[in-house]
């Protein structure tokens, strides 16, 4: 297999269609190693347009995001070198490698111990060094450690929470993806002031559900 026309097809035939035209994010699409943070065995579909399972502990239905994902998301965050961001759900490791090389410091919340020890090794060998992987439940954030510029939420939810909503900057951005199948949206929140966020869905898609965050919630923004 020729990795490198495989990752140039993934970038022009999948992420350029799917209006992720930024160049700071191609060239960061062929800088990290999408295959070096693919579980083992399925390094062959690394660059294919689809979920890539996480079996690693016997992980409760995690996936690795589809690329086009990930690139769109981190297209529309426009994360700055002097950002601090908050990552729930590290999965592999390889949207957190993605944050990191655009950030100063990532801090990456994983709720399995096995996935978390992975992503860990991944990054390791990848030379990302600005990152801490943190095995807890991310559905409270981590307000300690806040606030924070750039929050991302690796995978979908019903309704974001507003305890993450309180851990932004006034500035800072969200990026989630919310709602239900058959469809559910990107949603981008930036915090205007104290008491204040401003909402964008720009896109449509589908991703596997974030663990334990809940189905409904009487807040609203």
């Amino acid at each position: 297999m020729d990795l490198e026309q495989a990752r140039f097809n993934m970038i022009e035939q999948q992420i350029r269609p799917w209006e992720v035209l930024d160049g700071e994010v191609l060239n960061l699409l062929s800088v990290v190693k999408r295959e070096q943070f693919v579980p083992q065995g399925l390094q062959a579909l690394a660059f294919v347009d689809m979920e890539l399972p996480l079996r690693e502990g016997g992980a409760r239905g995690q996936s690795m995001l589809a690329p086009r994902l990930e690139a769109r998301l981190l297209q529309d965050l426009t994360v700055l070198k002097h950002e601090k961001v908050l990552e729930i759900g590290t999965g592999s490791g390889y949207m957190t490698a993605l944050l990191a090389h655009c950030a100063a410091h990532v801090l990456s919340l994983e709720i399995e111990p096995t996935l978390a020890a992975q992503a860990r090794q991944n990054l390791a060998a990848a030379g990302v060094h600005n990152v801490e992987v943190r095995t807890t439940d991310g559905t409270s954030g981590a307000a300690a450690d806040g606030p924070f510029d750039v929050i991302v939420l690796s995978g979908s939810v019903a309704e974001v929470p507003q305890a993450l909503l309180a851990q932004m900057k006034i500035g800072g951005r969200l990026a989630a993806i919310v709602g239900d199948e058959p469809v559910m949206r990107a949603t981008l929140i930036t915090r205007n002031s104290e008491t204040a966020w401003t909402t964008a869905q720009p896109w449509d898609t589908v991703a596997p559900r974030l663990v334990h965050f809940a189905e409904h919630s009487a807040f609203s923004f």
